[in-house]
């Protein structure tokens, strides 16, 4: 394997619950109401350091769509799933195996 690269996020984000690599800033939250098939899960408009496997498409809640699992780019584990087309057409990563901290050690 070769060397990884991290992408740094400034400010308040969510981490992989596993290895603490963040994943998303709390500003691109866009819904924490979310439900998975496993529980509870937030809506990001992006994210950063993860890798999509394979297209499927899956039923959700509101019908049939075509989604992406996301895996974390520095352990591998499953963080969520990601629309490859949303609702309303546009991207969306749905994160489950995160957790809030602070990024910005200058608070």
């Amino acid at each position: 394997m070769g060397r990884l690269f991290l992408v740094e996020l400034e400010g308040k984000s969510y981490c992989c619950r596993h290895c603490k690599t963040d994943i998303a800033l709390c500003d691109d939250v866009v819904s924490k109401s979310f439900q998975s098939r496993h529980g509870k899960a937030y809506l990001f408009s992006k994210v950063a350091n993860v890798y999509a496997g394979k297209k499927e498409d899956r039923m959700m809640m509101t019908g049939m769509h075509t989604v992406v699992d996301i895996y974390c780019v520095k352990c591998g584990s499953y963080v969520g799933w990601r629309y490859v087309w949303g609702p309303d057409g546009n991207n969306y990563w749905v994160a489950q195996e995160v957790e809030a901290g602070d990024s910005d050690t200058d608070d």
